[in-house]
């Protein structure tokens, strides 16, 4: 591959013709795998390994349609378990919502800007089960704000090493004196603390309720807003806090809080599919499974019992398993949902659960900008996290240019936006995002630089995801299906299934591990965790299921992945997904943004 990268010295090093990127002048932060959460993580991956391991004639053949980061995840336990996982992914890049690929010039273009938290217990343990730990580059303990008010300057939440948790939060916060007054921050807590003391069952208590409204209940400041939830709510979910349910932000704090290093972040040293997927895919080929790509599902062949019979492929293959398992993303699966499947209670709830749509944006810049080494938290009405990648990664790394990271959001109504941008143009939507960097960092990039100019923009590439994540608004948390279905050999994967963590990689991992502790559970005879509850409101409203739609195109999007959009695209998406282009009164294109093409 060509790159961009440059060197220094023994801190930085990038991949060129094959030389492996180091990264292990980036320590693992100490208490990571000290937790309760990291424990039973490490306990189930071991169960693979031991008492769920297959003997001869238990073992199975299972087909996992979906090579994400869950279908990955699967395989690889299913293949130590003494299985044969076959995964079959319809691109030809596999990654999901972490794929990545490379533009004309060897620029690595990703779907999102993705970041590992210390509170991810499961992929945690995924780095050190496939000996890649090293490719954490881990950051400084803080959380990094832009100014909003204070254009070009940040402020931070700094951690004290040795606090143990969750005093390092508070302190942390307590220190802070740019963003929260003290009784502002006094006012914040006593709401919070239930989250601590009741855990989980005060957490799920709160689905009914935004963040907005939460805070209102509660009678929490409404500058904690403005100042913090606003990032965060978009950081986790892309949605605004008047749309997001509050469970998803306590959710996150509870797990980030009672951990000492749960909010330390990491980045990949490089890009996603060689850095990550591929030692998955070495470690299932290893234990004797198989990753195929370019393996597009047409339909799910269904015995008289309603249990599965083959897959058959677009390609007019017949694939045979004894169990089958989709880790495909939940707008997909719906799609493709047998009519007998779609009338049952575990089906149907699907319906209470849509992907959100997501922009993540690539900008390269021909100087460099000032910038941390770090996540940054934009607080602006358009883009919710940042980074300056050729700073905070190494493959990408340079001394001389910039390239910026953005996730665009919120970017529809259901995200609580007033412009739906999926159904903008690339060049709109940089227009927009420029003019915001202008506003944020006057000093560097616009006419307000001391030079007239400011930071010359070399090129884009904005990656449009129209269902990513599945939007956590209010209400939505108990509609999340188990990974056990009521057919015998059919079993769900992904993030958006029933687990303690979010639609994130963490939920993507580990909702494929425990979609491979049923099979394996199954394949001893032991008992599994059986079937979630259905709400009554689902049974009371199921009535007959329509034919499936199935799979529209063959454009990414088809499949819940990203890509840049094209004039092809955007009509191929329009086939089955129109919703997405529904052109809405917000930013239209004003002669401001034309001024900053003219530039």
């Amino acid at each position: 591959m060509t790159s961009r990268a440059g060197t220094k010295a023994k801190t930085r090093a990038t991949r060129r013709s094959g030389m492996r990127v180091e990264a292990k002048d980036y320590p693992k932060p100490d208490n990571i795998d000290k937790t309760d959460n990291y424990r039973i993580a490490s306990e189930l991956s071991k169960r693979f390994a031991t008492d769920l391991k297959a003997n001869g004639t238990e073992k199975k053949r299972v087909a996992i349609v979906g090579g994400g980061l869950s279908g990955l995840a699967c395989a690889k336990y299913l293949a130590e378990a003494g299985h044969e996982p076959i995964v079959l992914e319809a691109r030809d890049v596999l990654g999901g919502k972490v794929s990545a690929w490379q533009d004309k010039d060897g620029d690595w273009i990703e779907t999102g800007l993705h970041i590992f938290f210390g509170a991810y217990p499961n992929m945690m343990n995924l780095f050190n089960e496939l000996k890649i730990e090293d490719r954490l580059q881990w950051k400084v303990h803080k959380m990094i704000f832009a100014m909003q008010e204070l254009p070009g300057e940040f402020t931070s939440f700094d951690f004290i090493k040795g606090i143990p948790a969750p005093f390092n939060f508070g302190l942390a916060i307590l220190m802070n004196q740019k963003m929260l007054s003290l009784p502002e921050k006094l006012q914040t807590a006593p709401p919070l603390l239930p989250m601590l003391i009741e855990g989980q069952d005060f957490i799920d208590k709160q689905d009914e309720l935004s963040v907005q409204d939460f805070m209102r209940k509660y009678g929490m400041p409404e500058r904690i807003n403005e100042e913090v939830f606003i990032s965060m709510a978009k950081a986790l979910d892309f949605i605004d806090p008047d749309k997001l349910s509050m469970t998803v932000v306590l959710t996150a704090m509870n797990r980030f809080l009672n951990e000492t290093d749960g909010l330390q972040m990491a980045f990949l040293d490089g890009n996603q599919p060689d850095r990550l997927c591929a030692p998955m895919v070495d470690s299932i080929e290893k234990n004797g499974g198989s990753v195929k790509t370019k393996q597009r599902l047409k339909e799910f062949v269904l015995n008289e019992d309603g249990s599965v019979k083959h897959l058959a492929m677009a390609n007019g293959d017949i694939i045979e398993a004894d169990e089958y398992i989709s880790a495909m993303p939940v707008d997909v699966i719906k799609r493709m949902m047998p009519k007998p499947w779609a009338e049952m209670p575990h089906f149907a709830q699907l319906k209470e659960l849509e992907g959100i749509p997501v922009i993540n944006i690539h900008l390269w810049f021909d100087r460099k900008l000032k910038n941390v080494d770090h996540l940054c938290f934009s607080r602006s009405p358009l883009l919710s996290v940042y980074a300056d990648m050729s700073t905070t990664c190494k493959e990408y790394y340079d001394e001389e240019k910039s390239m910026l990271e953005l996730v665009f959001a919120p970017c529809s109504p259901i995200a609580g936006g007033k412009t739906n941008w999926i159904a903008k143009s690339n060049q709109e939507i940089v227009d927009a995002t420029m003019l915001e960097l202008e506003r944020l960092f006057p000093l560097e990039i616009g006419p307000k630089s001391p030079d007239g100019v400011g930071a010359k923009l070399l090129k884009h590439a904005v990656v449009k995801t129209p269902r990513s994540v599945y939007a956590a608004i209010p209400g939505r948390n108990k509609f999340r299906p188990s990974q056990e279905t009521p057919i015998k050999n059919f079993t769900l994967a992904g993030d958006y299934t029933s687990q303690k963590f979010l639609g994130s990689m963490e939920g993507a991992v580990l909702g494929g591990k425990l979609a491979a502790e049923v099979v394996a559970s199954r394949a001893k005879g032991m008992k599994t965790q059986g079937l979630k509850a259905v709400q009554k409101s689902i049974i009371d409203s199921i009535g007959p299921a329509k034919e499936p739609l199935g799979v529209v195109g063959e454009s990414e999007f088809a499949f819940g992945g990203g890509k840049v959009m094209e004039d092809a695209d955007e009509a191929e998406l329009a086939n089955f997904d129109a919703e997405q282009l529904t052109k809405l009164d917000g930013w239209t294109g004003s002669k401001e943004a034309a001024s900053v093409r003219a530039r």
